[in-house]
């Protein structure tokens, strides 16, 4: 089976071809960064009108590289939820007209179930059951994976996601946008015994995240201290110490609670090359191995949606021809395969 997968989220455009014998076939993303920078941050009415834009000429691109002509295509996916609700119905729209019009079942995807699975899309995928951690910049999130549709939360964020954490810290450090990767940079140049960040919620079982704090920790830092690059990057390695510290924490509790040895690192953030070398550590020391995407999976693409669609079509699971979007869909809403999901 072949299926078109589209993401149109947020600010990327992503659109890929999958193969369920041969794989991923092709893929293409486009960033909106550029667009939203001089605002510094993402604007819902400019993100919907790129996406316009962007998807249909990403859609030929990618059947070009293929070579796959457009009869050969089984199904579409497209990313139903959660994320900004009319970039969501750009994509939706786009995919369940082209599935209409070719004749194929079209399939809502959920945006976090695509990467709890991108992992999948790599040589060596991890097997189930294991523990992810989805990090982004609206989720920071533990989910027991048994398999696909098959999630029990563990642990969420009771206020800002590691992401949003990163960006508006960022912002503090007037680092420009986006932020956590700015600030991840200038986190190479810092002082690491100058600051000592708190580990929030560290102290206490559990395994939910709050990362609102250690903003507010950084602006007192900077006001305490002065803004001269130096203290700069010796905040943002100070902060990124401690996010990645808490999720090791966390993470390890997660492994130990559930048994589990494989752990998945997904969503943006688990682009962070100091995150992925501490959890990796971490993991091996429990006995076990941590798994993640590539980097340009980490971030949001049509390749995890297209993963995620072909399994659920190829369970059975069928769409009407009305559609719509959820941007407020949450995992624990999520059915299994075969059972329409209420976010498509």
């Amino acid at each position: 089976m072949i299926v078109l997968g589209i993401e149109t989220s947020c600010d990327e455009t992503g659109v890929a071809l999958y193969d369920s014998e041969h794989g991923l076939l092709s893929h293409a993303l486009y960033s909106q960064v550029e667009l939203h920078a001089q605002y510094g941050g993402v604007v819902p009415e400019l993100a919907s009108r790129d996406h316009v834009r962007k998807t249909l000429s990403l859609l030929n691109s990618v059947l070009e590289q293929a070579g796959c002509p457009r009869d050969d295509i089984d199904g579409v996916a497209y990313t139903a939820g959660p994320g900004l609700i009319g970039a969501l119905l750009v994509g939706a729209a786009i995919g369940r007209s082209l599935a209409w019009s070719w004749g194929v079942p079209a399939v809502g995807v959920h945006h976090m179930e695509g990467h709890l699975l991108a992992p999948m899309l790599e040589e060596n995928p991890p097997d189930f059951p294991f523990v992810a951690l989805l990090v982004s910049g609206g989720h920071s999130q533990l989910v027991a994976v048994e398999g696909v549709g098959r999630y029990r939360l563990l642990g969420d964020t009771l206020d800002d996601a590691a992401g949003e954490a990163f960006d508006k810290t960022a912002k503090l450090l007037n680092l420009g946008y986006p932020g956590g990767p700015a600030l991840a940079k200038l986190a190479l140049s810092g002082n690491p015994d100058r600051f000592r960040f708190p580990r929030p919620m560290t102290n206490r079982p559990g395994l939910d995240f709050s990362f609102s704090g250690l903003k507010t920790f950084a602006l007192n830092t900077l006001q305490d201290n002065g803004d001269d690059p130096q203290t700069k990057a010796d905040i943002a390695l100070s902060f990124q110490e401690a996010v990645v510290e808490t999720m090791v924490i966390k993470c390890r509790r997660a492994l130990r609670e559930t048994g589990l040895k494989t752990l998945v690192i997904a969503g943006g953030v688990g682009a962070n090359r100091e995150l992925r070398r501490r959890l990796a550590e971490m993991a091996e020391k429990e006995g076990g191995s941590a798994a993640y995407p590539r980097l340009e999976f980490c971030t949001d693409n049509g390749a995890m949606i297209a993963y995620a669609g072909c399994q659920r079509l190829l369970a059975g699971q069928l769409e009407p021809l009305s559609f719509g979007a959820d941007p407020r869909w949450t995992l624990d809403q999520l059915e299994p395969p075969s059972v329409s999901s209420g976010g498509s």
